[in-house]
């Protein structure tokens, strides 16, 4: 398992808490700071045990309001910036 932390732009959370299972490819739990406490924790429990490749199909791009982005968007960036140091 590795661990990785993320601050993500743009959006209410203040941190991204990822853990990633050996291999880089798969999502073993996420937690935020901040934000939507019972949404975030939704998505957390939706996307673990699931592939990263899938995760980010799914939520890159989602937007929040008028914002470009959201709390899922940046999960996504936080999964490909957490792949990349694996």
């Amino acid at each position: 398992m590795t661990t990785h932390d993320f601050v993500p732009r743009g959006v209410c959370s203040r941190a991204i808490h990822i853990e990633l299972e050996d291999d880089g490819r798969t999502l073993r739990s996420v937690s935020f700071e901040g934000g939507c406490d019972g949404n975030l924790k939704a998505i957390g429990t939706l996307c673990a045990g699931r592939p990263v490749d899938e995760i980010v199909a799914l939520l890159e791009g989602n937007t929040c309001g008028r914002r470009p982005t959201s709390c899922a968007d940046q999960l996504t960036r936080a999964l490909r910036a957490a792949q990349a140091e694996v």
